[in-house]
């Protein structure tokens, strides 16, 4: 297993996806509904298909799981996971806080995290044991030890009428709690923007591995703490995540907590 070489590819495949999302940036003519609210574009099979083509021609056997073809059957041992593009709502409306997100895990661990936004150029990378960085530069969660002075930042599940009650009893302990929250609509951009200190803390469930599985690794690299809201260990798989500086990651599971035993387990899947 060459990690560098792993991670040169996914950088590659970042930015050739990231040429893809700013060739139809501005330009949609036309939007699908997967769901309700959950969206797909062109931009999102273009970039996806660049992503797995440019993995497979250096990578033939590896498996891969991406959010719109599913899994692709190769060696289990070495799985590529891939968002090709976080935040396509904003996409689709011309906002610019969007991202590609690719992960490599061998034997269930993951071992690089690559977030790119492809507009403003900022591409975040995290190799297992070797520290994250933003363009090449250390980056380093924040230092702030209070919830109250702290800004954080959430998203909204696409199944948000089933566990809306649930959720707006989370986010407004949080929001009495803390300085400030904040919604982006990227999830992997939120867990970067945790590991390089412009966000304390970050909270979302019901989220997917190609969402977080990047992101994850960067925050924990930086610094930062990740755990699910019970404080147990965090793995993509787990439809709940927290990811904070570490200095106030109890007093947000505290606060997540607050007024949720009446909820059944079912509302929170």
């Amino acid at each position: 297993m060459d990690l560098e070489e792993i991670k040169n590819t996914a950088i590659r495949a970042a930015y050739k996806a990231g040429e893809v999302l700013r060739k139809h940036f501005g330009h949609l003519e036309r939007v699908e509904k997967k769901g309700a609210i959950d969206l797909l574009t062109i931009a999102d099979i273009e970039s996806e298909k660049t992503i797995i083509a440019t993995i497979k021609e250096r990578f033939p056997d590896h498996s891969l799981v991406a959010e719109e073809s599913g899994g692709i059957h190769g060696d289990q041992d070495h799985c590529w996971i891939i968002d090709p593009l976080d935040g396509t709502t904003n996409f689709a409306h011309g906002l610019a806080l969007f991202s590609v997100s690719i992960a490599y895990s061998f034997r269930g661990q993951v071992k690089l995290g690559i977030v790119l936004n492809p507009v403003s150029g900022e591409l975040f990378t995290a190799v297992k044991g070797t520290g994250a960085k933003l363009n090449g530069r250390d980056i380093k969660v924040s230092g702030c030890p209070k919830i109250d002075d702290s800004l954080l930042v959430t998203g909204f599940p696409y199944n948000l009428p089933s566990v809306l009650e649930e959720l707006m009893v989370r986010f407004k302990n949080c929001l009495l709690a803390a300085q400030g929250i904040r919604r982006l609509g990227s999830a992997a951009l939120d867990l970067c923007f945790v590991a390089c200190g412009r966000f304390d803390g970050f909270w979302e469930q019901n989220l997917k591995p190609w969402d977080t599985a990047a992101g994850w690794l960067v925050v924990e690299e930086a610094g930062g703490k990740v755990t699910d809201f019970d404080g147990g260990t965090y793995s993509p798989e787990k439809n709940q995540i927290i990811a904070t500086n570490g200095l106030i990651h109890d007093q947000l599971l505290s606060i997540l907590k607050k007024g949720i035993s009446g909820f059944s387990d079912k509302e929170s899947l």
